[in-house]
């Protein structure tokens, strides 16, 4: 079962997520549901395992066995092509606008987003050119040199059977 685990709110501290997996129907271990000073805030990609043989022990007889930008688990096969699907398209600028001397003016940060063989993340540069079809908001860059100013983060993939599927956030 997976899930995640939030203090309660406390007015003079920061709120701190740990994910977790539990093995079998066991209680979290005090001590990792209690925030400390130092790491109040932080992000905590963990997986809990009860009696388990991981290199990170817990006096209580869990173990810590912290997860690296990656699969913990082998997800090269084709059955995971989904994962290695999406990708996420962050148009930190794009801009286009005739300047004073009747030329048009092009500016554009475009990022991609991909996931790899076994999960792992990456960047990439991109161009509006390189958009998806579905992404709307550009669709008269080049054409005539019209005002454009946008700002975006489109993420596309294809499930399982094939289907294709977006979300964008335009800001």
């Amino acid at each position: 079962m997976g899930a995640s685990f939030e203090p309660v709110d406390d007015p003079g501290r920061t709120r701190r997520v740990i994910d977790i997996l539990f093995s079998n129907a066991s209680p979290l271990p005090q001590s990792l549901a209690e925030p400390d000073s130092e790491k109040a805030g932080a992000l905590l990609p963990a997986v809990v395992r009860s009696k388990g043989v991981d290199p990170l022990p817990h006096p209580d007889g869990f173990a810590l066995h912290l997860i690296q930008d990656r699969a913990d688990i082998d997800i090269s096969g084709p059955e995971f092509n989904f994962i290695r699907s999406i990708r996420v398209f962050d148009v930190r600028y794009a801009r286009q606008h005739e300047s004073r001397d009747s030329d048009c003016s092009r500016f554009e940060t475009v990022l991609l987003g991909s996931y790899g063989i076994q999960g792992d993340f990456s960047w990439s540069r991109s161009s509006v050119a390189a958009l998806p079809e579905a992404h709307v908001g550009l669709e008269c860059w080049g054409d005539h040199c019209p005002s454009i100013y946008h700002r975006s983060v489109f993420v596309d993939w294809r499930d399982y059977e094939g289907n294709y599927g977006f979300e964008q956030v335009n800001y």
